[in-house]
């Protein structure tokens, strides 16, 4: 006996509900701001927990200020010089000759420590997340308010 099979292809029909306009969606904002806050706080609590001096601990405190500012403002350069609004190649090169010294003064410092190998990686790593993810949420932001003016 013999079976003849008939494979019919159906086209499913794609529905767009709306034009994609490059808004982050909520859970990666939501992803974003939730690594700034751990890479901030771990890094705090960190601190807090050390036996390292008051002014060690201020040292490693202001440099994740220094570091965070610093990041946020090459972002909005850049992101200005993207969308045509005047920014100054100094204001430009400082930014980022600071978001590098930023890190680089964070290696000197953890270089130099009394703290074990582990503890200088934590530092680090959270003293990072927290530098990628200021630069994601400022990003974020900009992106949102973008596409609600230029998309209502």
């Amino acid at each position: 006996m013999e079976h003849q099979v008939n494979y019919k292809t159906e086209k499913k029909e794609v529905q767009k509900s709306e034009a994609f306009t490059g808004k982050p969606t909520a859970a990666f904002i939501a992803a974003s701001w939730t690594a700034l806050l751990v890479g901030m706080v771990s890094y705090c609590v960190g601190l807090w927990r050390s036996d390292m001096l008051l002014n060690e601990r201020g040292y490693y405190f202001v440099i994740l200020l220094f570091g965070l500012f610093s990041v946020i403002s090459v972002q909005k350069a850049v992101r200005d010089k993207q969308e045509g609004i005047a920014v100054t190649d100094l204001y430009y090169g400082i930014s980022w000759f600071v978001s590098m010294a930023s890190i680089v003064l964070l290696v000197i410092g953890l270089w130099n420590a009394d703290l074990w190998p582990s503890e200088k990686g934590f530092y680090g790593m959270s003293f990072l997340l927290s530098l990628f993810a200021a630069i994601a949420v400022q990003k974020n932001t900009r992106d949102v308010a973008f596409i609600d003016e230029n998309w209502k």
